[in-house]
């Protein structure tokens, strides 16, 4: 059995900060002690002298391999969980796809087949469920026994993912008794509609006007009515993506009601603004995702949210669509380009940006990176922390590091990078995924098939 001995760094977990050495046996953390402290003995020991021992990052919003608009994300799970690997993350939870007219349990068994033997790290699935029904509902029970213990319902994408207020509540009232959680993409999709045909018809034609049809006002709508659906149902909800300030406010309303209402936001929304939609020469395009990017102004209250706790988890949604002969397909029809961006192997980096910044503490960094996101979704105890008894994933981070994010640098297989040119101090030196290290000082020393399925418990935040 490989052991594997971590001395000389801050260990950084979301309950403390402590200098400590860390013993690895069997994929798991053994034991931690005061530095020097054990005499123990190891195949392998890493200095982590001056960096940050931290937990592997958990992205519990990611779309590897998705369908969209004529086209398909361009990572598929073997790149992206590769990618995401080299920006820290050691843990995914990818969405599985029910198609209209399709069973829940044909669209895990779709995705659960893209995954097999080809994901770098471990991954789990939420189910996207696009056809409520009775049928739907009783498989519903079915995958949460399976760990597949959350489903996400669309107010958006009429004719692809739209579910109506009472397709949404009976979903909602099935995971009030079978403990799953109900995750929600936000905005009044039907009223969007009309408003795009409207840009359209008025020769509003660039990537800019994207942004401004899908109005704050309807994230901000149909947050405060998936809110009201979840207290209808005595359902827990977790809502997708907040992108504005209105929207938290209905999320802020609700929990200072004490209600089980948790939030998500996401890089862009804290990095990236309109002003992005708005580059010439259709390069606008590249940001193109939903909820949109808002004016810069509401991401001081997605930072203030975060401080709060009325945010809990900052995923990347990440679906990337290369700028080549993907997002090009928009050109001239702003409706037509794909929506997605990249950003999972940015994630880690970008936040640790936010602690250099100010914005968030160190131990705010892991828990809104690592232990929340964990917690949220029924693997906490084993990802999201460094402890005994959990999974060795394990990251040892170079906060003095200074890098540019890049596409000519980056690992992702999308040819440009959202955060093209942003400098931001800190960097991963070395990745460990149940103990085995897959990035060793700027070199890729995993393999697809290392991954494993994660069976996922109910949500943990619930009493």
């Amino acid at each position: 059995m490989t052991r594997t001995l971590i001395t000389g760094g801050l260990v950084i977990t979301a309950a403390e900060e402590v200098h400590a050495d860390v013993l690895i046996e069997g994929g798991r953390i053994a034991a931690l002690a005061a530095p020097g402290s054990q005499r123990w003995s190891a195949d392998r020991v890493i200095d982590a002298t001056d960096t940050y021992v931290i937990p592997g990052g958990v992205d519990a919003h990611t779309h590897m391999e998705l369908p969209f608009g004529g086209t398909f994300a361009s990572d598929t799970f073997e790149t992206g969980t590769r990618a995401a690997a080299w920006g820290g993350t050691t843990t995914i939870v990818d969405f599985a796809v029910q198609s209209v007219g399709r069973s829940l349990t044909e669209g895990f068994d779709t995705w659960m087949e893209k995954a097999n033997g080809r994901c770098a790290i471990d991954y789990g699935f939420h189910m996207i469920v696009s056809d409520v029904n009775g049928a739907t509902l009783r498989e519903m029970d079915a995958l949460v026994a399976q760990g597949v213990t959350s489903f996400k319902l669309f107010t958006a994408y009429p004719g692809v993912f739209y579910s109506d207020d009472g397709q949404i509540l009976r979903a909602m009232q099935q995971a009030s008794g079978n403990g799953g959680l109900i995750m929600a993409h936000a905005e009044n999709g039907l009223a969007i509609d009309v408003l795009v045909q409207q840009a359209l018809a008025r020769g509003e034609r660039d990537p800019r006007h994207h942004g401004e049809v899908r109005k704050v006002l309807l994230e901000a709508e149909a947050t405060h009515r998936v809110i009201q659906l979840a207290r209808v149902a005595g359902a827990p909800l977790y809502v997708v993506h907040v992108s504005a300030d209105e929207a938290l406010a209905e999320i802020v309303t609700a929990r200072d009601k004490g209600l089980p209402v948790f939030g998500e936001t996401c890089p862009q929304y804290l990095f990236l603004s309109t002003d992005n939609l708005a580059e010439p020469d259709f390069e606008g395009a590249k940001y193109v995702c939903s909820t949109p990017l808002r004016p810069r102004e509401h991401q001081a209250a997605l930072w203030r949210g975060l401080r709060t706790d009325d945010l809990q988890v900052v995923s990347t949604d990440h679906c990337p669509f290369c700028f080549s002969g993907q997002k090009e397909l928009g050109r001239g029809d702003f409706s037509k380009i794909p929506n997605g961006l990249p950003g999972v192997e940015n994630r880690m980096d970008l936040l640790h940006q936010g602690v250099v910044d100010g914005h968030i503490t160190r131990r705010r960094w892991i828990e809104i990176a690592c232990a929340a996101p964990a917690r949220m979704f029924g693997l906490y105890g084993r990802k999201g922390t460094i402890a005994p008894g959990a999974d060795a994933d394990v990251v040892i981070y170079d906060p003095a590091a200074e890098q540019t994010l890049s596409a000519s640098t980056h690992h992702m297989n999308v040819d440009y990078n959202a955060y093209e040119g942003k400098r931001v101090r800190g960097k991963v030196r070395t990745v460990l995924s149940r103990g085995e290290v897959i990035i060793d000082n700027g070199a890729y020393t995993g393999h697809a098939g290392h991954g494993a399925f994660l069976p996922r418990g109910v949500t943990q935040y619930l009493g």
